[in-house]
C-alpha cells in the first residue's frame, strides 16, 4: 500500500528543499514536544505521590478534629456546643496563585489567614478549643487537597494533548513527509533519466545527419 503524500505538491526541486525543511522542524517539532511530554508525566506523577501523602494528612486532621468534637459534645452537651459554633461560624476566603508547569498554568489555592474565633472560654472547655483548632488545621489539609487534584486534572489534560500532538507527528505528518520526499525524488530522477536519454537521442540524430 503506498504511503499518503503531502497534498498540492509540485515534482520540483525548490519544492524539495520547502518539503525538507517542513522535514527538520518536524522532526525537532516532534523531539522537543516528546520532551515536554516525558517531562509532564514525571511531574504529574511526583504529584500523584504527594497526593497520596497529603490525603492521608487531611484524613488523620479530620479524623482528631471529629474526635474532639464528639469529645466536647460529651462535656458540655451538643445542643450547647452547636449554639456556639453558630455564633462563632465566619466564611474563610480562599487565595489562588498560579505556577507554570512546562507551559500549563496550575492554581495552587491558599485558605487566607483570618480572625481567631472569638467566644467566652469560661462557657467551653479545652476540648471545644482544640476541636476548633484542629477544624481549622484540617480545612488546611482539605485545601491542599483540592489543589494538588486540580493540578492533576489540568496535567492529565495537557498530557493526553501533547501525546495526540506528538503521535500525529510520528505516525501521520513525518511519514508524509519522508513519502512525499520520496515521490519527488523519483520524479526528477525519472526526469533526468528521460533528459538523458533524450539527448542522446538528439546527439546521435545529429550525428547521422552529419554523414
Amino acid at each position: 500500500m503506498a504511503k499518503e503524500i503531502l497534498e498540492g505538491v509540485n515534482p520540483t526541486r525548490m519544492e524539495l528543499l520547502q518539503i525538507r525543511k517542513r522535514k527538520a522542524l518536524a522532526v525537532k517539532g516532534h523531539e522537543l514536544l516528546s520532551q515536554k511530554r516525558d517531562a509532564l508525566v514525571n511531574s504529574f506523577f511526583e504529584i500523584i505521590k504527594k497526593r497520596k501523602e497529603k490525603r492521608r494528612e487531611m484524613e488523620e486532621a479530620l479524623r482528631e478534629a471529629y474526635e474532639k468534637l464528639i469529645e466536647a459534645e460529651m462535656l458540655l452537651g451538643e445542643e450547647k456546643v452547636r449554639s456556639i459554633s453558630e455564633r462563632i461560624a465566619r466564611e474563610r476566603e480562599v487565595n489562588a496563585k498560579r505556577k507554570n508547569i512546562m507551559g500549563v498554568s496550575i492554581e495552587e489555592f491558599e485558605l487566607q489567614n483570618g480572625e481567631e474565633p472569638r467566644y467566652g472560654f469560661l462557657t467551653t472547655n479545652s476540648s471545644f478549643d482544640e476541636a476548633v483548632r484542629k477544624a481549622r488545621y484540617a480545612m488546611e489539609k482539605i485545601i491542599e487537597v483540592a489543589s494538588i487534584e486540580s493540578s492533576i486534572q489540568r496535567l492529565g489534560k495537557e498530557i493526553e494533548k501533547t501525546k495526540r500532538r506528538v503521535n500525529a507527528l510520528e505516525h501521520i505528518f513525518i511519514p508524509r513527509i519522508l513519502a512525499t520526499i520520496s515521490y519527488i525524488e523519483r520524479q526528477l530522477e525519472e526526469r533526468e533519466r528521460e533528459d538523458f536519454f533524450r539527448r542522446k537521442r538528439i546527439k546521435a540524430l545529429m550525428k547521422k545527419h552529419e554523414y
